[in-house]
Formats: C-alpha cells, sequence, structure tokens
C-alpha cells in the first residue's frame, strides 16, 4: 500500500504488534499485511488550564488560569508511554500551577504575575519529555480575585489616597501659619515694614484710601481695612 505522510505528521509501523519503523514526510509503499499504521500529530498544539481555584499562603482564594503549547519531540514515547500522553502533560501543568499559587500570598502572587509561567515551567520539570512532549511556552492569561477583595482593595487605595491629601494639606497649613508667624515677629522688630506694606497694597490697588482726623492733622491720607470709599472731611 502507498503511505503519505505530511510535514506535520509521523507515521508509526507495527509488524504482529511490534514497532518496525517511524516514516517521515513524503511517500512510501509498504505492505498492509500484518502491519499497523499509526499517525502522530508533532506540530504546536494548544493546551489551555482553566481557571482554577486555589487557596494562597494567606488563605485567600484565586482562580488562576494558563495557557500552554506543546509539541511532540518523540512520536514512538507519546504513543506508546501512556494510553494518553496530553492528559498527563496537562494534569502535570495542572499540580505545578496549584503548587505556585499555594507557595505565595495574595500581594505575592500579584506582583510575581510576570514569572509565574516560568516558576511554573521550572516546576513541571522533565515530567513531558518522559512521554515524548516539550513545553515551549507557558504563559499566564489571568489572575481572577472575588470581588469582595477587589473592593476591599478599591476601599484601602482610596483611603491612602485621602490619607495622603489630607497630609498635604496640613503640611500647607503649618506651613502657612508659620509664614504668618514669622511676619508678625518681623513687623514687631520693625514697625516700619507695616507701613511699607501698606503703601504696597495702596500701589496694588487692594486697599482704600480715607482722609481721617488724628494726631497728625486734617486731612492725612490712611488706609481703614473695609472702610468706605470716600472723603471724611475734618469736624
Amino acid at each position: 500500500m502507498r503511505v503519505v505522510v505530511q510535514e506535520w505528521e509521523r507515521v508509526l509501523v507495527y509488524r504482529d504488534g511490534r514497532f518496525a519503523e517511524e516514516l517521515g514526510t513524503g511517500r512510501h509503499r509498504r505492505a498492509r499485511r500484518r502491519r499497523r499504521f499509526v499517525r502522530v500529530a508533532v506540530r504546536p498544539r494548544l493546551l489551555v488550564v482553566p481557571g482554577q481555584e486555589v487557596l494562597t499562603a494567606d488563605g485567600l482564594s484565586v482562580r488562576v488560569s494558563l495557557t500552554v503549547t506543546a509539541r511532540t519531540a518523540d512520536p514512538r514515547r507519546w504513543h506508546e508511554a501512556v494510553d494518553d500522553a496530553d492528559a498527563l502533560v496537562y494534569a502535570t501543568v495542572q499540580v505545578a500551577l496549584r503548587e505556585v499559587v499555594a507557595g505565595r500570598t495574595l500581594d505575592e502572587l500579584l506582583a510575581a504575575r510576570a514569572t509565574l509561567a516560568d516558576e511554573v515551567r521550572e516546576r513541571v520539570g522533565t515530567a513531558p519529555e518522559t512521554v515524548g512532549v516539550v513545553l515551549e511556552r507557558v504563559w499566564l492569561r489571568d489572575v481572577m480575585v472575588p470581588a469582595e477583595l477587589r473592593h476591599a482593595a478599591a476601599e484601602a487605595a482610596t483611603a491612602r489616597a485621602q490619607g495622603q491629601a489630607a497630609l498635604e494639606r496640613a503640611r500647607a497649613e503649618v506651613a502657612a501659619t508659620r509664614a504668618m508667624a514669622n511676619a508678625a515677629r518681623m513687623v514687631a522688630e520693625q514697625p516700619a515694614l507695616l507701613s511699607l506694606r501698606t503703601l504696597q497694597a495702596v500701589e496694588a490697588g487692594r486697599a482704600t484710601v480715607v482722609l481721617t482726623t488724628g494726631a497728625a492733622g486734617p486731612g492725612v491720607p490712611g488706609v481703614v481695612p473695609g472702610g468706605v470709599p470716600g472723603v471724611v472731611e475734618p469736624g
């Protein structure tokens, strides 16, 4: 019979139940009698580990999902080692993921999301190779935190932001109080500064000039805080 092997597969030939040969890509002619042909796909395939509910080291429940790209490197071993090699690889990756997550607190888990997949791959080790499979890539899909934990985290972040804002307001008030105290001390030590400040306020147009009677005599200009604009004639 004629056997055509595609680029993405290999064909195992068994004669009387014993392995005879492995056929590579191309066209082959073999007798059908007393032979059995097994096709094994060797192109990469995707193994998805859906959300696994795991308790972290601090007792919080999270759901973590993982994606793995696997490829059959040894077709004969993949076919003969176990009944379902992909199922064995899936179970190995699942257990490794649970062990890695369970060994971390929630904060550590969220902080190490970029390296979590590499740790899972290291923990899996060479187990897939025993069934002829190579893990080409492992990456983390999702870390799902329960809604109540997300709400608690949002409230904690809001509280930290509010506390920081209150601290900044307090610092500003302290700085303003110190500035006022310094100004009062300077005016007490140098009374002429108050007259200079008054003239600056008049020049800037932020004060009202009136004529009052006093020790300096009538018609002396002055500044009356909150006074009524106009001229007060001598009595």
